[in-house]
């Protein structure tokens, strides 16, 4: 990424102390509710970060788009509060702790899994609040004065108080079962967690003997990408719709190798123009074998232990790891004549969410949650509105993931965690769950034990938007439950939709027998500028704490927002950010011009004096209206849009400027009315902007004079809609935005062909009907005023004059004269010589992003750059061109 302009300014300096003053004064507790809203709870509860993790731009979104909505309902007089937490993170934090272990020349046997935990407390104490930190620097306005911990003695008990009653009722058992198993991080993998990779391999195929020969044949042949696999093959399967192969149904084949017999079945699960159409099984390490082992009886035998190296009873091959394994097992069915063939063949890996190890599916007994007992009312809730998702499409992505949800493994072969509640008896063979430990069997008396695995991180963050409110259990009801359950607003990124989102949803109505939240908004994932994830491999990721030194927190969090569409995903633009620093420093210069000028001032209300000021002020209601509803359907590139425009364009570049001749005159009433009305519309716009640019806003607000509402802008009010409907004047933004117009247009032709801003022009203004007309001559002394013309006439029937310039815009057609102002052959002259620079430019680039070879072998950031440079050169054609017709 090319490097960009950089300001000598110390952001966090500036942004600090205002941080400061907010949390010391209360405002990121519940806050007290104002207004119409004042009994109205609004709480969010934060995805909990990872104590292992550090702010990435998913966090810097994610955290930005809760913030605005959090900080816009406080001062919609809500009783906001932010629910600030982290999450342990079971397998990240081992596999951290174990990795500091190692440097240390140990490993946690060597210590056991008392000390072990405690070095997990003791990591979390030295790490654990670095995201949190990061966080309050984007400026975040969580309740950091009740931090939360999924590993917190009352969440501890909200867990296992669920593990309880669900095992209880039912929905939780153990079973031996297929899982995916890590061997590396040696537990467990939910399906979720799976990631898979697409990998250049091989399809071998090995010739297994028939125990009796069928019509005369003596052998089959099976492919198969995990050769190594076959010592635990108890059947070899064939479609139904094989013809060719039905004769060979109920014979059996001899094993290589292992000299067991295993029988020939048929099966609709086997795909007949796969391979050979015969599909060996093995139900202990494939799902989809399991399944068919289970319809057909077949023995399961795993091959493997927890760290996929074969197993004792298999001679040469006993404890080599799998891919050791395959390399023997091939050349030994290549010795004794059974390798038929080998087939290149590219397919999907399943790996390791965290480790990236290939992943083993084995045969394992596991805790599961039966799902299909809680999932009904999880869709239902979405299918009927009461939960909304934004964008609407997730709606269906959601409601496909249940419908195809299969009971969820939870157990964790981890000591860092939740330790799965269920203690037993070896004695006389009592076994229970129980919230509390127990260390007596209630039976006997005998000693018992608690199981050593540990719970799945997603069981227990399933329960965050109620246990951090309170809820450690059936019947528990805290205040802050009470009255802030269910929340508000979930923002979460779309790759724990199932993970989380479902599960918090199924828990919820369970737990609850109420929605956890009513809205989840699903934000974009950020990916580099080259389109692609940002990785350090691919070197296109990007520091959001950099980021924020170089733009500060205002113009990261408002550029981040400004490129959130409804796009699934978000190619990140740097050139936003550097757009939303400049917009940060207009907003300061704006404010310091307005205070400058307020020499005078006595507060009071704002004054529709004017037309200038009918139009800024009916602007502003509809800016009011536009961004509430915006903000109300989650549309947060949307509101930056308003704001920017309204701001930079309507305020600063026109409003401010047709102020400058009131503030510097004699008329002392037109003087202050205007000095209201600025004040009114700076304060208006600070409200408006706060949610997304805390700090700048805030900043600014304290310099504002008179009384405010609030010592601090985020406990101000936000601006009403309808206390503002009485501004909307039609026909003042039509006068105003047609004056804009012609201005324009009048200055866009000076600058176009050099013509000196202190020489006055001739000018004639087309208009459509004769409303335009009356509107636009009201006006005309202002025209003429702000754009330096001596003679305007306005009219519907009005002629274009020789050697005038024509400028169009909305009904409007606006004719400048040049005539004794420009020298029309010279500038023919040096427009055509620049028409054919331009176009012999365009003719190279255009040969160029045709050429296969070029494209073929280029950067795609090179090719983006060509295609951005053709079609600013089109655009410039195209200006030009215009300018010699309109000087033919």
């Amino acid at each position: 990424m090319p490097e960009k302009k950089r300001v000598d300014f110390d952001f966090a300096a500036h942004e600090a102390p205002l941080f400061k003053v907010w949390e010391e004064t209360g405002y990121f507790k519940r806050t007290p509710g104002f207004g119409e809203h004042a009994n109205d709870c609004y709480t969010i509860t934060i995805p909990p970060p990872n104590i292992t993790g550090v702010l990435h731009m998913g966090h810097a979104l994610d955290d930005t788009i809760q913030d605005a909505c959090i900080r816009r309902a406080r001062m919609q007089g809500y009783q906001a509060r932010w629910v600030l937490g982290t999450d342990h993170a079971g397998i990240a934090t081992q596999t951290k702790v174990d990795k500091k272990l190692a440097e240390e020349g140990i490993s946690r046997f060597d210590i056991g899994r008392e000390k072990f935990i405690e070095a997990c407390y003791e990591w979390r104490a030295e790490y654990g609040a670095t995201i949190v930190n990061q966080i309050k620097g984007m400026g975040c306005s969580c309740d950091y004065s009740d931090e939360h911990f999924t590993l917190d003695p009352d969440y501890i008990q909200a867990v296992r108080h669920l593990f309880v009653d669900w095992y209880h009722d039912g929905l939780i058992y153990r079973g031996k079962r297929i899982v995916n198993w890590c061997p590396h991080c040696t537990t467990a993998i939910a399906d979720d967690e799976v990631e898979y990779v697409e990998e250049d391999g091989h399809l071998w195929y090995l010739r297994y003997p028939l125990v009796e020969p069928v019509d005369g044949q003596d052998y089959i042949v099976v492919a198969t990408t995990r050769p190594e696999t076959m010592l635990g093959d108890t059947g070899v399967a064939v479609s139904p719709q094989d013809d060719a192969a039905q004769r060979f149904v109920g014979a059996k084949v001899k094993l290589p190798l292992v000299d067991r017999e295993i029988p020939i079945f048929s099966d609709y699960y086997v795909d007949a123009g796969f391979g050979t159409g015969f599909v060996k099984v093995t139900p202990a390490h494939d799902p989809n074998d399991w399944a068919m082992g289970e319809r057909h009886d077949l023995e399961k035998i795993n091959i493997f232990d927890e760290t996929a190296h074969v197993i004792e009873g298999y001679g040469e091959f006993s404890g080599l790891d799998r891919d050791e394994a395959r390399t023997a097992i091939v050349e030994a069915f290549d010795r004794l004549g059974l390798l038929d063939h080998v087939e290149d063949h590219t397919h999907s890996v399943m790996t390791c969410y965290r480790c990236h190890n290939k992943l083993e599916p084995w045969l394992s007994e596991q805790w599961f949650v039966a799902v299909d007992g809680l999932k009904k009312d999880a869709a239902r809730v979405v299918e009927d509105g009461s939960i909304t998702f934004h964008p609407a499409r997730w709606k269906q992505v959601y409601l496909d993931w249940l419908a195809n949800l299969k009971d969820w493994c939870i157990s964790r072969q981890l000591w860092w965690g939740h330790r799965i509640p269920m203690f037993y008896c070896d004695a006389c063979g009592w076994q229970d769950a129980c919230v509390e430990d127990i260390s007596t069997c209630p039976e006997c008396g005998s000693v018992v034990r608690q199981d050593e695995d540990v719970l799945d991180t997603w069981f227990s963050s399933q329960l965050w938007p109620f246990a951090t409110l309170g809820w450690t259990g059936k019947g528990s009801q805290t205040e802050e439950l009470e009255r802030a359950y269910p929340t508000q607003v979930l923002a979460t990124a779309r790759d724990i939709m199932g993970l989380w989102v479902a599960r918090m949803v199924m828990a919820g109505e369970y737990c609850m027998k109420e929605i956890p939240f009513q809205d989840v908004i699903i934000y974009p994932t950020v990916m580099g500028s080259d389109g692609k994830p940002m990785s350090k491999s691919r070197g296109n990721g990007v520091d959001p704490l950099k980021l924020m030194q170089d733009y500060g927190a205002d113009g990261m969090r408002f550029g981040l927002l400004m490129q959130v569409t409804g796009a699934q995903d978000l190619r990140f633009n740097e050139d936003k950010l550097e757009n939303s620093r400049n917009f940060a420093n207009k907003i300061r210069n704006a404010a310091r011009f307005v205070l400058m000028n307020m020499e005078g001032y006595t507060p009071g209300a704002p004054e529709a004096k004017l037309p200038v000021d009918r139009w800024i002020l009916s602007r502003l209601a509809g800016l009011v209206e536009r961004v509430d509803k915006a903000f109300d359907a989650y549309e947060f590139a949307e509101v930056t849009r308003e704001l920017y425009a309204f701001f930079w364009n309507e305020f600063c570049d026109w409003y401010i400027e047709f102020s400058k001749s009131r503030l510097a005159g004699d008329d002392a009433a037109g003087r202050l009315a205007c000095q209201r009305n600025l004040i009114f519309l700076l304060d208006t716009s600070l409200r408006l902007l706060h949610p997304i640019m805390p700090f700048v806003t805030e900043e600014i607000y304290q310099q504002l004079p008179g009384e405010k509402d609030a010592p601090y802008l985020i406990g101000a009010a936000w601006p009403k809609a309808r206390a503002l409907s009485d501004y909307r004047d039609i026909d003042a933004e039509r006068a105003i935005m047609m004056v804009c117009e012609v201005v324009s247009a009048v200055r866009a032709t000076r600058s176009r062909y050099g013509i000196s801003p202190h020489q006055e022009l001739d000018v004639r203004v087309k208009v459509t009907d004769s409303r335009d007309e009356a509107l636009l001559c009201a006006q005309s002394s202002l025209i003429s005023g702000m754009g330096r013309i001596s003679s305007l006439i306005i009219a519907t029937d009005v002629d274009k004059l020789a050697g005038s310039s024509v400028s169009l815009a909305a009904g409007l057609e606006v004719y400048t004269a040049l005539s004794g102002l420009v020298d029309f052959d010279a500038e023919r002259v040096r427009l055509r010589k620049q028409l054919d620079r331009l176009s012999s430019d365009n003719e190279r680039l255009t040969k160029k992003l045709a050429n296969p070879g070029f494209l073929a072998k280029a950067a795609p950031e090179v090719i983006e750059k060509d295609r951005a440079k053709q079609a600013e050169t089109l655009e410039q054609i195209e200006r030009v061109q215009a300018q010699l017709d309109e000087l033919a």
